[in-house]
């Protein structure tokens, strides 16, 4: 017997920043932030968010300066 061949299709994934163009990722915005991190309090990957590059590194830049001034938890239990 011969196995099936599956073809999955997946949806692409666009950087959110670029599309509302976005220059700049505040530290202060805590509501987006969480959006980007898991229950957990870890940084989501650029595979899971789709964000690209540049955007991922300002993201994890204001994401680390807002739990260093304790607006973010650096883990929730």
């Amino acid at each position: 017997m011969q196995q099936a061949t599956q073809r999955r299709f997946f949806k692409k994934k666009y950087c959110r920043f670029c599309a509302e163009k976005i220059d700049f990722i505040d530290y202060k915005n805590v509501k987006m932030l969480r959006g980007f991190m898991t229950e957990r309090g870890k940084i989501l990957s650029r595979k899971m968010t789709g964000t690209c590059s540049k955007h991922q590194r300002q993201l994890t830049r204001a994401i680390k300066r807002a739990r260093s001034i304790a607006l973010l938890p650096y883990i929730e239990i």
